[in-house]
């Protein structure tokens, strides 16, 4: 399968036995003695030279005059999510996993893995535990304590070629509902497994479909199927991974809730920033339709159903169900009340199913091994897995698959690797981004699960997972998110648009140790009046990172307000940098690495900071090897 992928010759299967049958000949074609090569090719390592790395393995293995029957094939696929390691390659059939691979290594890997057999050991990943190289994927913590569903074909298929997504399964959920299962028998399935949206505010997702199916039943009027692919969250990077990576599980899952809703048309909206998520998609849908998948009497049935992209502008407030389906509509995107509710009366005022993208992928998993499968994965309440985007002061950032129920602490410090410094302790971590809150180490045994979460102060969101070590500032962290709030209000109603001003306001005059103590009261009085009056979910779960820094770090509020001092060093008014003369080992890598020279060093001497000159950036802390500076 050398061609490239966006031309393929695809005949139209009529039947269901015809997809069984491309399946068995596309499998009958593989060799799996023959090596792969496979190169991530996400957003993430795509940016870092990903292309040019694979350009360089192919050049390298002309060179090497590979014979056709020994070459291998180099395979193009979607995030593997060990995005801090990124260049990724893997050589199968052994599983040997490379990191940060750079076009210069491809002649190495070439010599020493294919024709010599051999791994090439300064581009193992080294566990930063027992410091030792790991060669295999299977072994490395960031993947071994994983589960992996929606996740499942990425980083193994190429996302531009339907028949690798045909080989690993793709597409076969749809044939079991289309051969042996009713529209009822689907709609069923989704409600045993427990599902909920894997978009924030985690409703039943099998609930949302009967709602809506009964609503079309009484009016007569044809449902939508709806994509939301708008993620907006600061460090996120979940949805765009699954669109990327594995277009088909999310095209399926859209056609599957179609054949169980009786609808006929669907959109995915997809923000405009992410145009390899685009592309893919397009080229999958294409794919799809060619091969009688998608679109008219799908493998010869009499059922019928197309997909649409609509893409957006990049507005936050679009993410929420309303507002999207007024930007599909040609509207501004701004929110509506409700009820009445999408199910009753959404797109163009038809009943509507929105789902994301991470709950569209896990649908038909929950098809081809039943809803009772899925519903023993993960807690009573929060069934199957959850997809995270692990970021911040942790070492292995990336995107992350788990079983719902796990501890945080188990995917921080086992499969994040810990915090990024010996010398720097877990302080904190941010989730469900600027709508969600605050978790201190306090809850680091706390159960990940939609009850759990909520009763700490913070909401499970899209995935997003910011981890913050004893240098992260509580009530800056919390400016930033407040600004990124008021910045992405649509200003429809006043508790958000002028409500999140007055805070941010209140925030930023707490930074510069202008607060008050009658501040804090008003902060909370705010942030509780703009939860129980916004229009919309957004607006209503704006303030939960100031509430949930109030609750758990109100010290910090106080130091600054009282003391005039930031605990963490953040705060650049408040802040004065000096050196400990008795500390200091006079190796002068501050004053190498200061900006603006405002660091006076002599062999022998202490460091002297000039406090004129001093930008207050932290580069000197953050270079210092014996905590010198303070």
């Amino acid at each position: 399968m050398n061609e490239p992928a966006t031309q393929l010759e695809l005949e139209k299967l009529r039947s269901v036995d015809e997809l069984a049958q491309l399946k068995q000949r596309l499998s009958a074609q593989q060799d799996p003695s023959k090596p792969v090569i496979i190169v991530c090719h996400g957003t993430g390592c795509m940016a870092n030279g990903s292309p040019q790395v694979a350009k360089a393995l192919a050049e390298a293995m002309d060179a090497a005059g590979l014979e056709p029957d020994v070459r291998p094939l180099i395979k193009p696929t979607g995030c593997h999510g060990f995005c801090a390691r990124g260049p990724l390659v893997i050589v199968k059939p052994q599983n040997i996993f490379y990191q940060q691979v750079q076009p210069d290594d491809a002649q190495e890997i070439v010599q020493k893995t294919l024709i010599e057999g051999k791994a090439v050991e300064r581009l193992l990943y080294v566990d930063p535990v027992t410091k030792k190289p790991v060669e295999k994927v299977e072994d490395i913590g960031f993947y071994k304590h994983q589960t992996r569903l929606a996740l499942r074909h990425i980083g193994y298929v190429n996302p531009a070629d339907i028949r690798d997504t045909i080989i690993a399964g793709g597409y076969e959920a749809l044939a079991k509902a289309l051969s042996s299962m009713s529209p009822e028998d689907v709609l069923k399935e989704v409600e045993i497994s427990g599902l909920r949206g894997r978009g924030g505010a985690g409703f039943p997702t099998g609930r949302k479909w009967r709602a809506a199916l009964e609503f079309s039943r009484k009016s007569g009027e044809k449902v939508y199927v709806l994509c939301n692919g708008d993620e907006g969250d600061p460090g996120a990077f979940m949805d765009r991974t699954i669109m990327e990576g594995d277009p088909h599980a999310v095209i399926e899952g859209m056609i599957l809730g179609a054949y169980a809703l009786g609808a006929r048309e669907g959109y995915i909206y997809v923000r405009a920033e992410y145009p390899v998520a685009i592309h893919n998609l397009t080229i999958a849908m294409d794919q799809a339709r060619a091969l009688g998948l998608l679109g008219e009497n799908i493998l010869g049935t009499d059922f019928s159903f197309d997909i649409h992209i609509n893409r957006g502008a990049g507005a936050f407030v679009c993410g929420e169900e309303t507002a999207l389906m007024r930007s599909i509509e040609g509207k501004r995107g701004m929110p509506r009340p409700r009820p009445p509710f999408p199910a009753e009366k959404g797109l163009y005022d038809k009943p509507t199913v929105l789902n994301n993208v991470e709950t569209w992928a896990n649908v038909p998993y929950i098809i081809l091994h039943g809803g009772a499968h899925y519903a023993s994965i993960g807690t009573e309440g929060s069934k199957g897995t959850k997809v995270f985007a692990l970021t911040g002061q942790v070492q292995n950032i990336g995107l992350v698959e788990v079983p719902m129920g796990i501890p945080l602490r188990k995917i921080i410090f086992d499969i994040g690797g810990g915090m990024t410094s010996k010398r720097r302790k877990f302080k904190a971590v941010q989730l469900g981004g600027p709508s969600g809150g605050c978790v201190p180490e306090q809850y680091l045994d706390l159960p990940v699960d939609y009850e759990s979460i909520v009763k700490a102060g913070a909401i499970m969101g899209s995935g997003g997972m910011i981890v913050m070590d004893n240098r992260s500032c509580m009530v800056d962290m919390a400016r930033f998110f407040m600004d990124f709030v008021q910045e992405e209000s649509c200003g429809k109603c006043t508790p958000c648009r002028e409500g999140t001003r007055r805070m941010l306001e209140i925030l930023e005059k707490i930074c510069e140790g202008k607060g008050t103590p009658e501040d804090l009261a008003t902060l909370e009085e705010l942030g509780n009046t703009i939860r129980d009056s916004a229009l919309c979910g957004l607006g209503q779960t704006g303030p939960n990172p100031v509430l949930s820094t109030l609750r758990y770090f109100r010290d910090e509020y106080e130091a600054h307000i009282y003391e005039k001092r930031c605990p963490a060093k953040v705060c650049v008014e408040l802040i004065e940098f000096k050196v400990d003369p008795d500390k200091c080992k006079s190796c002068g890598l501050c004053a190498r690495n200061c900006p603006v020279n405002a660091i006076e060093w002599e062999k022998k001497k202490p460091a002297v900071i000039d406090r004129e000159k001093c930008i207050r950036c932290k580069t000197c802390i953050d270079n210092c090897k014996f905590d010198a500076i303070y």
